[in-house]
């Protein structure tokens, strides 16, 4: 008798709790969107140097994901001016480079709150960054 009670109030705990955990909002909407490798030169005058990057942007709602997609073009002209405009020193360390990162995510939030009235976007990640 007193393992069907308990068998009973398990059960009835765990139904209880499963609606809470099975609903999702949009506050729990996370989506990443791959941009394409960007590959340039940097550095100014001397010798070539190349950067190739590969670039993750983060967004919380089905909205920004849409209006990343919808001005992707732009986002990779300003980010490509962006990469050629460094210099060995914005380079240098995994320090420097989570600077640039950050640069890169203010440069994207910056065009989008200019074209769509909203920064959309949460983070911006390097997923591969080579230089050479």
């Amino acid at each position: 008798m007193w393992k069907s009670k308990m068998l009973a109030l398990l059960l009835l705990a765990a139904s209880v709790s499963l609606p809470a955990q099975a609903e999702k909002t949009a506050e729990d909407y996370i989506n990443y969107i791959e941009l394409k490798p960007f590959v340039t030169n940097y550095g100014g005058p001397g010798p070539v140097r190349f950067l190739k990057a590969e670039v993750t942007i983060q967004v919380d709602a089905p909205s920004a994901h849409h209006a990343v997609n919808a001005h992707v073009a732009h986002i990779r002209n300003d980010l490509v001016f962006l990469f050629s405009g460094v210099t060995e020193e914005d380079l240098g360390s995994i320090a420097a480079q989570q600077v640039l990162a950050e640069r890169a995510l203010q440069t994207v939030q910056q065009l989008l709150k200019e074209e769509t009235g909203n920064t959309h976007v949460a983070d911006l990640f390097f997923t591969s960054f080579v230089t050479q």
